[in-house]
């Protein structure tokens, strides 16, 4: 088993930055990846960032060069720094990652007010 643990939501205005932190219970390097998947109401799930275990890094174009993925692999920890909020980044934001099976996070919810 393993838990994922998010935190660092919150609401702000656009324009401002936030960051998350997903913390796992065990040996973030264990996994193949760790990403950041995104869910607003009405709106599909969407892949926000991805980091492998090589440290490649791909991220969805709605966010590329304002959020930027990194880890730290001694706390078993992923952040999210995202940049330049919009409101289209309101969203649940959750971790994840696949190992015998597809682990999740609780969620934390970001709202970007206009």
């Amino acid at each position: 088993q393993v838990q994922l643990v998010e935190s660092g939501g919150g609401l702000v205005q656009a324009g401002v930055s936030l960051r998350l932190s997903c913390v796992a219970s065990r040996n973030i390097f264990s996994f193949n990846y760790m990403g950041w998947y995104r869910h607003a109401p009405g709106k599909q799930r969407e892949l926000v960032a991805v980091i492998t275990r090589s440290g490649g890094i791909n991220y969805a174009d709605s966010v590329n060069g304002r959020f930027t993925i990194s880890r730290d692999i001694a706390k078993n920890t992923i952040y999210l720094q995202m940049n330049s909020l919009k409101p289209e980044d309101t969203a649940v934001y959750y971790c994840h990652t696949k190992g015998s099976r597809d682990y999740w996070g609780q969620g934390t919810q970001v709202t970007v007010s206009s």
